[in-house]
């Protein structure tokens, strides 16, 4: 038996910085980082879509009951947007259909509409998302066909920026408050130009204070993993909620 599932051990507490492959879901993620702490008490700060990639933060032990504030920070992205399909998840995932454009918006026309996303407004979020209609998530029902209206939701983005473009792919770096999609973003956009819209890749590059930086990849999860692999509940929560000036 490996020390990590011996039960004299300490579990490990605290938070890991986790680099979430594309693919698993992010309870598949915490179900490899649970075995690999003994079955320690394991939880995450803020899902990620499957097919998403970067920054998931997990905590074991008492830190799971800290994981609200962690999903309350801000959160940052980088998105490739393909301008030229549409799906029905607005991701890879969804059976792709190409849009014709017969001509492509330039990169100003590009940088325009996505200035319109600054701020605080409304966003809907995807018929594929985990947001509850009646008690059942929303890609429950979308994925059986069945019809999904979800209203509006507020949103607020501190910062939007077009870094590269190429038709029919725009790069786009978003820093926004928890609760938004990117994966909307890029079929409201599409909307706005008169064209396709949907997002080919999406990393998340920080939640709050993690950044992709520090993170690890899920084959690099130590077996048995320990405390020394973790960051300490007092120096998160002091990444968290910084002292006052």
């Amino acid at each position: 038996m490996s020390s990590g599932s011996d039960s004299t051990i300490p579990k490990p507490t605290g938070f890991l910085v986790l680099d979430k492959p594309a693919g698993p879901s992010s309870m598949s993620a915490v179900s490899v980082v649970r075995r690999r702490a003994g079955r320690t008490k394991t939880g995450h700060g803020g899902t990620l879509d499957p097919l998403a990639t970067g920054v998931l933060v997990l905590g074991l032990g008492r830190a799971t009951k800290l994981l609200e504030q962690v999903v309350a920070t801000d959160k940052a992205y980088e998105t490739e947007i393909d301008l030229s399909i549409t799906t029905r998840t607005d991701d890879l995932e969804g059976d792709a259909c190409t849009i014709r454009v017969d001509t492509p918006p330039d990169h100003a026309a590009v940088e325009a509409a996505l200035s319109t996303f600054s701020g605080e407004f409304l966003q809907q979020p995807p018929a594929f998302s985990a947001v509850k209609i009646g008690g059942r998530r929303a890609y429950a029902l979308a994925r059986k066909d069945q019809p999904v209206e979800l209203p509006p939701r507020p949103v607020r983005v501190d910062h939007i920026r077009l870094i590269a473009y190429t038709w029919p792919i725009a790069t786009v770096e978003i820093k926004c408050a928890k609760g938004f999609y990117v994966r909307s973003l890029a079929r409201d956009l599409g909307t706005r130009l008169g064209t396709g819209g949907c997002c080919r890749r999406i990393t998340r590059t920080a939640v709050g204070p993690f950044t992709l930086d520090e993170a690890i990849t899920l084959d690099d999860v130590p077996d048995p993993l320990t405390q020394a692999d973790l960051i300490s509940i007092d120096d998160a929560l002091a990444r968290i909620t910084p002292p006052c000036p």
